[in-house]
């Protein structure tokens, strides 16, 4: 069993790192969730995939320590955003900036985009992560990346649609 949770958390931390932003946060979150994991290895079931079981334990884990944030949360308004401009070094600037502008994402559209294209989940893995329908799954990945193509236009807010 050791060995098995052990290969995973080189993908648990990259998915820390990018769900948090911060490399301390990122190792916090996966120490608080291997901890659970250990905790809770007897209601692991057998022949079920170890990697999702891990990444829905960081899930709840992340939700709890952003609802504890919430009580101190600041306002963010859009003028508080950093809007990232077209950088004119090509890799390396694209790559911070959109790094910079996944951060800025909302954590629901933030943890759907990283899972589906950092960790390549399928839909139905990211669902049963998140516990949350596959419907939803998909939305939020439509919308997420929609923001975030928003974000890395330089556009403030997203564009709304009138539906009739």
């Amino acid at each position: 069993m050791d060995a098995v949770i052990t290969e995973q958390i080189p993908r648990l931390r990259r998915y820390a790192r990018a769900l948090t932003g911060d490399r301390s946060s990122a190792d916090d979150l996966v120490q608080d969730t291997l901890e659970r994991a250990w905790g809770k290895l007897h209601l692991w079931r057998r022949g079920s995939d170890m990697r999702a079981w891990m990444f829905s334990i960081m899930h709840n884990t992340f939700i709890n320590h952003i609802r504890k944030k919430q009580l101190d949360a600041v306002s963010m308004d859009d003028e508080a955003l950093e809007i990232p401009t077209r950088a004119t070094q090509e890799d390396a600037l694209q790559m911070r900036d959109l790094s910079s502008a996944i951060g800025k994402l909302a954590y629901e559209y933030r943890e759907v985009i990283l899972l589906i294209g950092l960790e390549q989940m399928s839909y139905e893995e990211v669902a049963q992560v998140l516990g949350i329908p596959l419907g939803t799954v998909m939305s939020r990945l439509s919308r997420g990346r929609e923001r975030l193509r928003n974000i890395m236009a330089g556009e403030s807010a997203p564009m709304l649609r009138r539906v009739k």
